[in-house]
């Protein structure tokens, strides 16, 4: 997995690419997001155009950073979910949980 991050105004991108699975990607997930917090970020969007694999522990992992955004005041939006990863969102009902948005506009304003 790999992870680079961007800022549109006052909003922070995570453009997140490869697999997202139980280890090292997680954890660098988990990371990326909480230094993010800690550092007063309060608008993050998760990027996953270029997600070709997720597994469970990588769906938790998702929840863990909306759970720990929210305690925080902040919030954590998905942003271009790949036909599998939706379809196993919904399944999984996580689809309820996050805020999910097709385009990059539409999540930055989202924010607004």
């Amino acid at each position: 997995m790999k992870i680079s991050t961007r800022n549109v105004g006052d909003v922070k991108i995570l453009d997140v690419s490869g697999k997202i699975t139980l280890g090292e990607d997680t954890a660098e997930l988990r990371n990326e997001v909480k230094t993010l917090l800690k550092n007063g970020q309060k608008k993050i969007v998760l990027n996953l155009a270029d997600v070709n694999y997720i597994d469970s522990s990588g769906l938790g992992e998702l929840v863990s950073c909306h759970v720990t955004a929210d305690s925080q005041g902040a919030k954590l939006k998905l942003l271009n979910l790949t036909k599998k990863l939706r379809e196993l969102m919904a399944i999984t009902k996580l689809l309820t949980v996050f805020e999910t948005y097709e385009d990059e506009a539409s999540a930055l304003a989202s924010f607004k």
